[in-house]
Protein backbone atom coordinates (compact mmCIF):
# COMPACT_ATOMS: atom_id res chain seq x y z
CA UNK A 1 0.00 0.00 0.00
CA UNK A 2 0.95 3.39 -0.83
CA UNK A 3 0.39 6.54 1.23
CA UNK A 4 0.58 10.53 -0.04
CA UNK A 5 0.51 13.43 2.34
CA UNK A 6 0.55 16.99 1.43
CA UNK A 7 2.26 19.32 4.07
CA UNK A 8 2.97 23.03 4.05
CA UNK A 9 -0.31 24.79 3.83
CA UNK A 10 -0.97 27.15 5.65
CA UNK A 11 -1.96 31.13 5.61
CA UNK A 12 -0.65 33.72 3.57
CA UNK A 13 -1.08 37.27 2.77
CA UNK A 14 -1.91 38.26 -1.30
CA UNK A 15 1.14 38.08 -3.16
CA UNK A 16 3.32 36.14 0.07
CA UNK A 17 4.42 32.65 -1.28
CA UNK A 18 3.95 29.09 0.08
CA UNK A 19 5.86 25.83 -0.41
CA UNK A 20 3.54 22.36 -0.46
CA UNK A 21 5.54 18.85 -0.61
CA UNK A 22 4.21 15.92 -0.92
CA UNK A 23 5.37 12.71 0.10
CA UNK A 24 5.09 9.31 -0.64
CA UNK A 25 5.49 6.59 1.49
CA UNK A 26 5.07 2.41 1.21
CA UNK A 27 7.08 -0.28 -0.21
CA UNK A 28 8.13 -1.76 -3.85
CA UNK A 29 6.30 1.31 -5.82
CA UNK A 30 7.84 3.65 -8.20
CA UNK A 31 5.78 7.28 -8.65
CA UNK A 32 5.32 7.84 -12.48
CA UNK A 33 3.05 10.85 -13.26
CA UNK A 34 2.26 13.25 -10.63
CA UNK A 35 0.27 16.38 -9.90
CA UNK A 36 -1.33 18.77 -8.13
CA UNK A 37 -5.18 19.60 -8.02
CA UNK A 38 -7.20 22.34 -6.11
CA UNK A 39 -10.65 22.02 -4.94
CA UNK A 40 -12.93 24.86 -3.36
CA UNK A 41 -16.51 24.59 -2.03
CA UNK A 42 -19.37 23.93 -4.43
CA UNK A 43 -16.89 23.41 -7.23
CA UNK A 44 -14.84 20.62 -8.98
CA UNK A 45 -11.42 19.67 -8.29
CA UNK A 46 -9.31 21.08 -10.66
CA UNK A 47 -5.92 20.33 -12.20
CA UNK A 48 -3.17 22.81 -11.10
CA UNK A 49 -0.31 20.93 -13.05
CA UNK A 50 1.76 18.16 -13.46
CA UNK A 51 4.82 16.42 -13.85
CA UNK A 52 6.29 13.71 -15.20
CA UNK A 53 8.73 10.87 -13.99
CA UNK A 54 11.00 12.69 -16.07
CA UNK A 55 10.63 16.44 -14.75
CA UNK A 56 8.73 17.30 -17.50
CA UNK A 57 5.86 20.02 -15.99
CA UNK A 58 2.54 21.47 -17.05
CA UNK A 59 0.28 24.10 -15.58
CA UNK A 60 -2.93 25.41 -15.99
CA UNK A 61 -3.18 29.06 -17.15
CA UNK A 62 -4.36 30.14 -14.27
CA UNK A 63 -1.08 29.70 -12.27
CA UNK A 64 1.54 29.49 -15.34
CA UNK A 65 4.35 32.22 -14.41
CA UNK A 66 3.63 31.70 -10.90
CA UNK A 67 4.12 28.09 -9.43
CA UNK A 68 7.08 25.81 -10.48
CA UNK A 69 6.53 21.68 -10.17
CA UNK A 70 9.07 19.80 -9.05
CA UNK A 71 10.05 16.41 -7.96
CA UNK A 72 12.65 14.53 -6.30
CA UNK A 73 11.91 10.97 -7.45
CA UNK A 74 14.91 9.32 -4.55
CA UNK A 75 12.75 11.07 -1.76
CA UNK A 76 9.57 10.15 -3.78
CA UNK A 77 8.44 13.76 -2.79
CA UNK A 78 6.88 16.24 -5.04
CA UNK A 79 7.03 20.18 -4.53
CA UNK A 80 4.66 22.76 -5.71
CA UNK A 81 6.28 25.97 -5.14
CA UNK A 82 3.44 28.91 -5.24
CA UNK A 83 4.49 33.06 -5.70
CA UNK A 84 2.89 35.89 -6.18
CA UNK A 85 -0.58 34.17 -4.39
CA UNK A 86 -3.96 35.37 -5.00
CA UNK A 87 -7.12 35.44 -2.68
CA UNK A 88 -8.74 33.10 -5.94
CA UNK A 89 -5.34 30.37 -5.29
CA UNK A 90 -7.31 29.62 -1.99
CA UNK A 91 -8.26 25.73 -2.00
CA UNK A 92 -7.33 22.75 -0.46
CA UNK A 93 -4.71 21.49 -2.67
CA UNK A 94 -4.43 17.66 -3.18
CA UNK A 95 -1.19 15.95 -4.41
CA UNK A 96 -1.88 12.59 -7.27
CA UNK A 97 0.19 10.10 -8.36
CA UNK A 98 -0.27 7.69 -10.92
CA UNK A 99 2.23 4.82 -9.11
CA UNK A 100 3.47 1.20 -10.48
CA UNK A 101 3.11 -1.38 -7.77
CA UNK A 102 5.98 -4.07 -8.19
CA UNK A 103 4.59 -6.97 -6.09
CA UNK A 104 1.30 -6.42 -9.04
CA UNK A 105 2.85 -4.97 -11.60
CA UNK A 106 -0.53 -2.74 -11.85
CA UNK A 107 -0.10 1.14 -11.49
CA UNK A 108 -2.79 2.96 -9.35
CA UNK A 109 -3.85 6.10 -9.14
CA UNK A 110 -3.33 7.81 -5.47
CA UNK A 111 -4.69 10.43 -3.84
CA UNK A 112 -3.65 12.60 -0.58
CA UNK A 113 -5.83 13.91 1.98
CA UNK A 114 -5.16 17.33 1.27
CA UNK A 115 -3.66 20.61 2.79
CA UNK A 116 -5.52 24.55 3.02
CA UNK A 117 -4.17 27.16 1.21
CA UNK A 118 -5.69 30.00 2.23
CA UNK A 119 -4.63 33.51 0.61
CA UNK A 120 -5.94 36.59 2.13
CA UNK A 121 -6.53 39.74 0.81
Amino acid sequence: QVQLVESGGGLVQTGGSLRLSCAASGRAFRMNDMGWYRQTPGKERELVGTISSGGISNYADSVKGRFTISRDNAENTMYLQMNSLKPEDTAVYYCNAAVYLYISGRTRDYWGPGTQVTVSS
